[in-house]
């Protein structure tokens, strides 16, 4: 079967009817609400769209249509959708070798460590696992270990985003998202986002690390103040704690780095990294250096499913794509051609990022939320990463002829949305 032909085929297959009631997914957003058959929980709310494929930056619902993808699955689809290279890695590793435990290294992982070790600068060691929210809570336990009894608490900044499990999510500097999960873990204290004479007053014995994102992801695609990285650096030599970087959204060429951090003149002590490392496929991982990696001692920690073949085996190829094409390059020239036409639609107030990470600041009045929703409706993915601001993370893989596509789509969105909103002071 050609690949158009089983791209149909898989079309047919999702192609039913939109008020289904069988406890499938409508396509229609008012189907879905009033489902009551769906079978998801509704931690994300109603689902508005089934894509059923992609390739590179395109998306097709279940009805054919055509959408941009300008969010690449939360930063997760970096080389695109179906990637040749990653499909047919999961696809021989799937016929080779499925899992076998940590109890035992298999080629895929061995290769994936070594070239992560190598693209942070060497001398380190690699513990995998599932997802962001897991590499981070490895690298909490890491930095406790690290620490030792009485030295625990780990220091993150206000509007950061490290996930959702009860101790990352305490880590996630957004208390709104605490209160109904209290008590949380505790062990944890928020600064504000590169304030580093605040960070400072902050340390007292009990502290053993300051986790960090170099772009505040979720909290609006904030990057790092000039000369804060390099601060936080020398508190943390000076006191002996960890200097920790969420890499999970950042990480592997996203800001036109291989990592964030590498903007700044600045080594960590912890990488924590996910999304688009399997391209897809879940998995996370977390770096350090071996005398940091040595605090991990067997039993202390581990994953049933993390380094496993299918996952590691989609990572190899990603890497090998990613170093071919010289990603970092690659996005500094997409999103340097995505910046200059973005700060050029009429509505947009400013543009914040680095790379292919960017937020659409827009004139005071206009609703991001309505402007993302009317963008989905007319075929173009992108989120409303605050009320004013809409978050734009393509796949590499973006053409010009996408990027102006795209911003056309968005600048009738932001007109329309503009047409509507009362004058102030009506």
């Amino acid at each position: 079967m050609s690949h158009a032909q089983s791209m149909g085929a898989a079309h047919a297959v999702g192609a039913r009817n939109s008020d289904a009631t069988d406890g499938t997914i409508p396509t229609n957003t008012t189907a879905v609400e009033t489902n009551p058959g769906c079978p998801l929980m509704p931690t994300y709310g109603p689902p508005s769209v089934m894509f059923v494929r992609g390739s590179g930056s395109e998306l097709f619902d279940r009805d054919g249509k055509r959408y941009l993808d300008f969010l690449a699955g939360l930063a997760v689809v970096s080389l695109g959708h179906s990637h040749p290279a990653v499909g047919a890695a999961i696809s021989e590793q799937a016929n080779t070798l499925q899992h076998v435990s940590n109890l035992f290294a298999t080629e895929p992982q061995v290769e994936v460590a070594q070239t992560l070790d190598r693209l942070n600068g060497g001398g380190g060691q690699v513990f995998f696992c599932n997802s962001g929210a897991e590499a981070n809570e490895a690298a909490i336990k890491l930095a406790r270990r690290y620490g030792g009894h009485g030295r625990h608490v780990v220091i993150s900044a206000f509007r950061s985003f490290h996930g959702r499990t009860l101790a990352t999510l305490h880590a996630t500097g957004q208390p709104e998202k605490h209160e109904v999960f209290q008590p949380l873990p505790e062990g944890f204290r928020h600064v504000e986002f590169g304030n580093a004479d605040e960070l400072e007053r902050m340390i007292d014995p009990s502290v053993c690390a300051v986790l960090l994102e170099t772009v505040q992801g979720e909290g609006g695609v904030n990057p790092l103040p000039a000369g804060y990285l390099e601060a936080v650096r020398k508190i943390c030599d000076e006191r002996d704690i960890l200097l920790m970087i969420d890499e999970v959204q950042t990480g592997l060429a996203r800001t036109g780095e291989w990592f964030g951090y590498q903007h700044w003149p600045v080594r960590p002590d912890v990488v924590t990294m996910a999304k688009a490392l399997g391209n897809g496929m879940p998995i996370g991982a977390v770096w350090a250096p071996k005398e940091i990696a040595a605090s991990f001692k067997p039993g202390d920690h581990a994953t049933t499913f993390g380094g496993q073949p299918l996952a590691t085996s989609a990572a190899r190829a990603v890497l090998r794509t990613m170093e071919a094409m010289d990603a970092p390059a690659t996005v500094n020239r997409v999103g340097g051609e995505l910046m200059a036409k973005l700060v050029d639609v009429d509505g947009v107030r400013s543009v914040r990022g680095l790379g292919l990470l960017l937020a659409a600041e827009l004139d005071e009045g206009i609703d991001a939320r309505a402007v993302a929703t009317t963008c989905l409706s007319r075929g173009l993915v992108l989120n409303a990463v605050t009320p004013t601001a809409l978050r734009l993370a393509p796949p590499f893989v973006l053409t010009s002829e996408e990027i102006d596509e795209g911003l056309a789509i968005m600048g009738a969105a932001i007109a329309d949305e503009r047409s509507t909103t009362p004058a102030k002071g009506h």
